[in-house]
């Protein structure tokens, strides 16, 4: 599947998601620029291993699988009108 066809709304083109590696290997991660989760251990080298040679839409397509902050579209709007 090409990544155009998972980000139908091109929302990861606005590089929502970062991400901070610190010196004891934690990768800390955020989104719009509130830290949402923390790697660390295996789950930290695995994320390093796969963004080797990635592109940028890419890295944030992992960043958004990872953090589970990914919407697929069909999600309600919960506010009230």
């Amino acid at each position: 599947m090409n990544n155009n066809e998972v980000d139908k709304r091109n929302i990861l083109d606005k590089e929502p998601f970062s991400y901070k590696l610190t010196k004891d290997k934690k990768i800390f991660i955020y989104w719009n620029g509130k830290q949402v989760t923390i790697l660390k251990g295996k789950e930290s080298q695995r994320f390093l291993d796969k963004i080797k040679s990635a592109d940028v839409k890419e890295v944030q397509l992992i960043l958004a699988k990872i953090t589970g902050n990914f919407k697929h579209g069909n999600e309600k709007d919960n506010k009230i009108k």
